[in-house]
């Protein structure tokens, strides 16, 4: 769930820094296609959209986080929230390659979905399954890896790292990490005591 909260930062960070390389992305794609030069508005007009779908996204993850939380446990959910993620780190990351910038908005809607997804499903889980001591502490991790995944995107976004034109591609695809280690990791947890006990009526499983 932390590695959720953390891609949900990093994704919201890491569209700032390559915001000149992608305009002159679309410039040069837009030019190669219809062989004619965009103008300022459509330019404009196209990166809004790349910028602000990710919250249309979001909106429709978290939509869907109450419904999946009780149709397939919380653990699932999480699971399932990994699906978009890729897909989204995917198209993203192969958008120059194939000369696409539909591709970053259609990846930006997906990693959207990912994002309103764990920030619910997230503090749902880690709540459940925190013993009772501990769950205030648990709860305040949603915030606590959100922030950091923000510095890492800021961070990971200087020109000294992966900020520079030959490189952006890698930089919007390196939401992928976060969910991998997700991937790798939460099918060994539990799932959700209360989820077991109330939607699935397994009270030894809950115990």
């Amino acid at each position: 769930g932390m590695t959720g909260t953390f891609h949900y930062g990093l994704q919201v960070s890491i569209i700032n820094s390559p915001a000149e390389y992608i305009q002159s992305f679309i410039h040069e794609t837009w030019l190669k296609r219809y062989g004619s030069s965009p103008s300022a508005e459509m330019i404009t007009l196209m990166w809004s959209l790349i910028v602000s779908i990710y919250s249309i996204g979001g909106l429709l993850g978290s939509s869907c986080a109450g419904y999946l939380c009780v149709r397939f446990g919380r653990k699932k959910a999480m699971l399932l929230s990994n699906i978009p993620a890729l897909l989204g780190a995917a198209l993203m990351g192969l958008s120059r390659l194939c000369g696409s910038f539909e591709m970053i908005i259609a990846g930006r809607f997906f990693s959207g979905v990912c994002g309103g997804l764990t920030q619910n499903v997230h503090i749902m889980y880690a709540g459940e399954c925190a013993p009772r001591q501990l769950r205030g502490l648990i709860a305040i991790t949603a915030s606590t890896f959100s922030a950091l995944g923000k510095f890492v995107g800021f961070a990971l976004g200087l020109r000294e790292v992966l900020g520079v034109e030959a490189l952006w591609p890698i930089l919007l695809a390196a939401n992928a990490v976060p969910v991998l280690v997700q991937l790798l990791t939460l099918p060994f947890f539990p799932d959700s005591p209360r989820y077991l006990l109330i939607d699935l009526k397994d009270k030894e499983g809950c115990i």
